[in-house]
């Protein structure tokens, strides 16, 4: 969605002005808006059979002193709630929904009933410890919760023009502006969980005041500094943690892991929670955009380098471990105990959609097109009411039950968690998924997703409607045509050409071009007239990845893509065990349509073997004799799909033998 901005840099169109119509992607938002919005509804009500119990909306009837009896769930329930009313702002934005306005208003009214006189409000600490309140940044989410609310005042501000829920954010970062800053008497301090500040840059661009800017920069600017705020923080309250409580602790809080080790724009290295990090990372391109602060710019890059080239998985994810939900080490990218949060995923877009406000490079569409169909989509099931938190590369069920530490990878999706984080950020970002596809300044429009639709912009004095048609992912045909174009005047049109597509062709109104191409974009500059067609034909070729020899978990393996998807091989078309087949070096990507379940998409097949144990081995564990091989077809899925159909094996990563 596009607010009133400041800066020179291209804006995210207008999301009422772009609406979507594709083969491809509108089944997803149909399933959002009619399945996954009511779904998520009644967990928050805890009225969903046989799942992991929400009791958010509990927790606020007891806060607003409807109900008696104390907070149940994570301290950061709250924020569960919050995703989903943003979720519902976007989709009241695209399409007014009279009954779902209604239902989320009356939630509106429950959370404005259970904020505090001074503005404060936060379930947790006024049912449980109200004493308490801000005396555990490092750990309690206090803030986070803030920015998730405050995101989802500004959604439901924007899409209903209603300010019930932003006149409740208002009033809480109001709150929070007094507490929080280097004046006499002010906390100088932050959250564990960073949010807010990428929020607060929200609010300000919806209210015009400033001061909500100069709070988020506070926040992102003295993160960091010495002394450490967490270190006091943790000897203040004796050395104690919220999640063991009365535990005195030998060791406090690690720095590296609440990116706190050092300033934010001394930062090279990508290090702790994947989540906390990447949404500060965000934060801080809106301050670089919003200030022009080369500084913060220059740190954004150098962490974008970090994640993305040393750090990131082939599907977009990241997060290498379980423990703590963090990067590890460079190249640390082992596939069958990653952790690979939904919730990462979907950061990583905000810092990519924010990079290409900064600067219009293909590698930061690449990144967020790569999360995007890969990740965040597998994050749900194709029913809309089952979900992934972790997304490995590899998968044995086995495992997954028998090995303690494998706990974490699940084999199906869940139909809610107990920490359910991802399931309403699912629905936040694909109810948004139009502001993602394009942005533009005075004379230029970027295309940066090739999703079919139409947006309508002023741009160069001119009103403009442009129509794209996509046949992504299952074919690379993206026409983009000037449906409508007041006036006179040239402007540019900077189309993204994919990373996968090394051999892409181009024609304006049926004659083949060569447009100017740069960092990822082909820039075509004329005085466009109604009726032009400019045409992509991307090359959809079947790719192999290789990883670099630094990623030895994927020694002698190979990856598998086409267009933006990227493959894997199950036990339902394979059988059982995957570990044991192989494709062979050179063999032909074969495009496969896929039937029953998968009956639309593409599936890839290719020459492979099985190796077995030989018929002599007499059930050894261990020999001197090599094992047989045979041969056998090995099919691939797309990753967005796996898990779809009967439980069982899954890996990315493939061995590849001569």
């Amino acid at each position: 969605m596009t607010l009133r901005m400041k800066d020179a840099h291209p804006r995210p169109l207008d999301l009422k002005k772009v609406s979507i119509e594709d083969p491809y992607w509108s089944p997803y938002l149909n399933l959002i808006r009619n399945t996954v919005i009511p779904y998520q509804w009644e967990a928050l009500n805890d009225r969903v059979p046989d799942a992991d119990p929400s009791r958010a909306i509990r927790n606020f009837r007891i806060a607003a002193g409807l109900e008696t009896g104390k907070f149940e769930g994570f301290v950061f329930q709250d924020s569960d709630l919050y995703k989903w009313l943003e979720a519902v702002g976007y989709a009241l934005a695209v399409s007014p929904d009279p009954d779902l306005e209604r239902i989320a208003d009356e939630a509106i009214e429950l959370i404005a009933a259970a904020q505090q006189a001074d503005g404060y409000l936060n379930t947790y600490f006024t049912v449980a410890e109200p004493e308490r309140r801000w005396t555990n940044l490092t750990d309690c989410h206090e803030l986070y919760c803030a920015g998730h609310l405050i995101e989802a005042a500004v959604a439901y501000f924007y899409g209903t023009g209603k300010r019930n829920l932003l006149d409740v954010a208002c009033r809480l970062a109001d709150h929070v502006d007094a507490l929080f800053g280097p004046g006499p008497g002010q906390i100088r301090g932050y959250d564990g969980h960073q949010e807010i500040e990428l929020a607060l840059v929200k609010l300000a661009e919806a209210t015009g005041a400033d001061k909500y800017m100069r709070l988020a920069s506070f926040f992102i600017d003295e993160r960091g500094q010495q002394p450490s705020f967490f270190r006091q923080e943790w000897e203040s309250r004796g050395r104690t943690s919220y999640w063991q409580p009365g535990v005195v602790q030998k060791e406090p809080p690690s720095l590296a892991y609440h990116q706190a080790d050092k300033p934010v724009r001394e930062q090279s290295v990508a290090t702790g929670h994947a989540v906390r990090a990447v949404y500060m990372y965000a934060a801080m391109a809106d301050l670089a955009a919003r200030n022009n602060d080369e500084g913060l710019l220059a740190a954004c890059r150098r962490l974008w380098n970090n994640v993305v080239h040393k750090q990131m998985y082939v599907n977009g994810s990241i997060g290498s471990t379980h423990h703590g939900e963090a990067f590890t080490f460079d190249y640390d990218l082992p596939n069958d105990t990653n952790y690979s949060e939904t919730c990462a995923s979907i950061g990583l877009i905000l810092f990519a959609q924010r990079m290409l406000r900064l600067e219009a490079r293909g590698e930061y569409g690449d990144v967020l097109e790569r999360a995007l169909y890969n990740t965040v989509t597998a994050g749900m099931a194709s029913d809309g009411k089952h979900f992934f938190y972790v997304n490995p590369m590899e998968v044995w069920p086995e495992a997954s039950a028998g090995n303690p530490g494998k706990h974490h990878v699940k084999a199906v999706r869940q139909k809610w968690y107990g920490c359910a984080c991802c399931p309403p950020n699912v629905a936040r970002l694909l109810s948004s998924l139009g502001s993602y596809a394009y942005s533009a300044s005075e004379d230029a429009l970027y295309a940066h997703l090739h999703i079919g639709g139409e947006a309508k912009l002023d741009i160069a004095g001119r009103q403009v409607t442009l129509r794209t048609s996509s046949e992504l992912p299952w074919s690379g045909r993206v026409a983009l045509t000037l449906a409508e174009a007041s006036g006179a005047g040239a402007f540019t049109l900077a189309v993204r050409v994919p990373s996968w597509s090394p051999q892409s062709a181009f024609s304006l109104n049926g004659t083949p071009l060569s447009p100017d191409i740069r960092d990822g974009y082909a820039y075509v500059e004329r005085d466009w007239q109604e009726g032009d067609v400019f045409e992509i034909a991307l090359d959809m070729q079947p790719r192999r990845i290789y990883a670099a020899a630094d990623a030895r978990a994927n020694a002698g393996r190979v990856a598998l893509q086409r267009g933006p998807l990227v493959y894997c091989i199950e036990e339902t078309d394979n059988g059982a065990p995957i570990a044991s087949l192989a494709i062979r070096a050179g063999s032909e990507l074969r495009p496969l349509q896929g039937d029953g379940r998968l009956a639309g998409t593409v599936l890839l097949e290719a020459d492979g073997l099985r190796q077995t144990d030989p018929a002599d081995a007499g059930g050894a564990l261990y020999r001197t004799s090599p094992p047989e091989s045979a041969p056998q077809r090995i099919v691939a899925v797309p990753y967005t799909l796996w898990g779809n159909r009967e439980p069982g094996e899954m890996q990315v990563w493939i061995r590849e033998l001569p």
